[in-house]
């Protein structure tokens, strides 16, 4: 039985508890690591393509451990570079598949974006699989649920509304939460 966006969310805020620290700490790593590619002038944003695919499955290697109680890493954020021609590949077959997408209207394109949007759990966890299966799989596993998927982002527009009064230190907080919680996510609808 798949379980409601709150009850995820109070999962994720349990698995983060007592773990605030290692979290906030491997997410401020990732984001640093990012923002110093992407302001590289030039070559940055290039650059920032052929490493976002390996450190978005590092992340979610990261918060899938720290979703299920395991023993969570700062140092899995680079797992993902393990698997690199697959993990890139997937990547920039989704960048295309999405932008391809977005030229119909923008509606389609973010339909597109979050019926992809498991392919980097899916990674995480199966790293003999393909490229092409792995966003197969995700979008085969997001049918019937975009929209909650989509509902479950939503709930963390107003969190994101504070941590810009704040800053964006909030950010520091929320970050972890929402990835937590999208691990949940992922685990609840992988059981259904």
């Amino acid at each position: 039985m798949v379980k409601e966006n709150t009850e995820l969310m109070a999962e994720a805020r349990e698995s983060l508890s007592g773990n605030w620290g290692l979290a906030i700490a491997t997410f401020l790593v990732y984001g640093i690591i990012i923002s110093i590619f992407q302001v590289i002038p030039t070559v940055g944003p290039v650059l920032v393509l052929f490493i976002a695919g390996p450190m978005l499955v590092g992340i979610s290697m990261f918060s899938l451990s720290l979703s299920r109680g395991e023993n969570a890493r700062l140092e899995q954020i680079f797992e993902g570079f393990k698997n690199y021609s697959t993990v890139l590949g997937a990547y920039l077959l989704m960048v295309v598949l999405i932008l391809l997408w977005m030229l119909l209207l923008i509606i389609p394109g973010i339909i597109a974006a979050i019926a992809y949007s498991q392919t980097f759990y899916i990674l995480a966890e199966d790293d003999a699989i393909s490229s092409m299966d792995a966003l197969k799989k995700s979008k085969e596993m997001m049918d019937g649920y975009k929209w909650k998927y989509f509902c479950l982002g939503l709930r963390f527009i107003g969190w994101a509304l504070l941590c810009i009064l704040t800053l964006g230190i909030g950010f520091l907080w929320l970050s972890p939460y929402i990835q937590i919680s999208y691990a949940k996510f992922y685990e609840d609808i992988k059981a259904a």
